[in-house]
């Protein structure tokens, strides 16, 4: 049996549900000015139902994704708001969310490696002093994970890398390069994420040897659309699947640390209700959640 760190579900989606208007490409951002307490509302759910960690609702702040919007001189206080909904809610940890620049599942759209780094290298400096590690997700090509863990080990925290791959098949990053490409990398966990669950197990079975702990949390889309690759994108170019409640989720996850993760949680369309089934599923199989 195993320790299990838990992480919690998505968050940009839970604020989707919550939040009365239609989702635009800051929806998540937004949220914070316009709904006090929302984001920590999330957090807390998350945090009753089992998850140990508790992941900022800073994975969209980044200059470029500010360009145009009017919220550009807010960029430092969104940080700090985000900061504040996460701390004191009952986890354990919190961890720094770092998304990709420019939009998510596009390895074509990052920028040069020299642009890259310091904008992420900005993101770990506004996180660092208050989260206990830095979590890049969602990477989709081999030169978005190099720029993104230069600019993050700036933080002198450790260092967490969670990659997209492809939908149908998991060994594969979203650019079409081998997982296997990013051996090599000094991050201090390697996590595959915000794909679906099926194809995980092949992304583990690469990670696995990177001689990291190392662990997968899906999404609940039935598939990344062309639609959703444009420019400003927003989730309602997504559909949500419906076979991939608690259950079926949880048997998922399970089989995942079957293989040997010890991190596993949730990304976007998996839910408090999700986390909570998957944590009473662990500690029946005999895990401990850490």
């Amino acid at each position: 049996m195993a320790d299990v760190i838990l992480l919690d579900g998505g968050m940009g989606q839970e604020l989707v549900t919550r939040a009365p208007e239609a989702p635009t490409p800051l929806w998540g951002t937004k949220a914070m000015l316009d709904h006090p307490g929302m984001v920590r509302a999330v957090h807390e759910d998350y945090a009753a139902a089992g998850a140990t960690v508790a992941t900022t609702n800073t994975y969209a702040l980044h200059r470029d994704r500010f360009e145009g919007t009017g919220l550009e001189g807010d960029f430092e206080r969104l940080f700090d708001l985000a900061l504040g909904e996460a701390e004191g809610i009952g986890a354990k940890k919190i961890a720094g969310s770092i998304g990709p620049l420019v939009r998510s599942y596009a390895p074509g759209t990052h920028p040069d490696h020299d642009v890259a780094v310091p904008l992420y290298a900005e993101n770990a400096r506004l996180l660092k002093d208050r989260v206990d590690f830095l979590i890049c997700e969602t990477i989709a090509s081999v030169a978005h994970a190099k720029a993104a863990l230069v600019g993050a080990r700036t933080a002198g925290l450790p260092v967490w890398m969670a990659v997209t791959v492809d939908d149908e098949d998991g060994s594969i990053l979203r650019s079409g390069e081998p997982v296997m490409d990013l051996a090599g990398l000094e991050a201090d966990a390697w996590l595959a994420n915000c794909s679906a669950p099926e194809v995980m197990g092949d992304a583990l079975d690469a990670l696995k040897t990177f001689g990291r702990p190392f662990g997968a949390y899906a999404n609940g889309f039935v598939e990344i659309t062309k639609s959703y690759m444009s420019d400003k994108p927003t989730v309602d170019k997504l559909s949500s699947r419906r076979d991939l409640g608690p259950e079926a989720y949880a048997e998922f996850a399970l089989s995942w640390v079957e293989q040997g993760a010890t991190i596993v949680g949730g990304c976007c369309e998996v839910g408090p209700a999700h986390i909570r089934l998957l944590a009473e599923r662990l500690q029946q199989a005999g895990h401990q959640i850490v």
